[in-house]
């Protein structure tokens, strides 16, 4: 069961808070490899821990409150979430780590999480689209989502041409 899903989150309509979802529609115009399949997650409901199922990995995309200047770019396991409050997903991060635990209780695996995060600028004007800063820094966010697939593929895709 090596495979991985890549889940954009949050809402598009709301800024910089769409960042996620606006980088799996991109990542979804690329032909990938038949163990990784990109989605959009939009708003993230607990609900979404049947989309984890049949995975061994998680890449989620999402805007990241840690306190920087928007457009800095986090690189966050799962265990980084858990220890320290200051990093903080959108509003979704509660609902990931559950979601994750009831994947686990249900399916018998849970998925490992890395997310790929962005320092918002504007996650609560109605505007679909990002803020100049986030804008900015979106090839640079796209670009290391890319990498961590091509570092996942590299690492774990190997299982099923052994």
């Amino acid at each position: 069961m090596n495979k991985l899903l890549v889940l954009g989150i949050g809402n598009m309509l709301l800024t910089d808070d769409g960042v996620g979802v606006f980088a799996a529609q991109e990542l979804m115009k690329e032909t990938w490899p038949e163990q990784v399949t990109i989605r959009e997650g939009g708003t993230f409901t607990q609900d979404i821990f049947y989309s984890f199922k049949g995975y061994s990995h998680l890449l989620v995309l999402d805007v990241v409150h840690c306190g920087g200047r928007p457009g800095t770019l986090y690189r966050l396991t799962e265990d980084a979430l858990i220890k320290d409050e200051k990093q903080r997903l959108s509003i979704h991060d509660i609902d990931l780590v559950d979601s994750l635990r009831m994947a686990e209780a249900l399916f018998g695996t849970k998925a490992e999480l890395l997310v790929l995060g962005v320092e918002p600028k504007d996650y609560v004007t109605w505007n679909i689209g990002l803020s100049d800063e986030v804008s900015a820094v979106f090839p640079d966010f796209l670009a290391l989502a890319k990498k961590e697939i091509q570092t996942w593929l590299a690492d774990h895709g190997r299982e099923k041409s052994a």
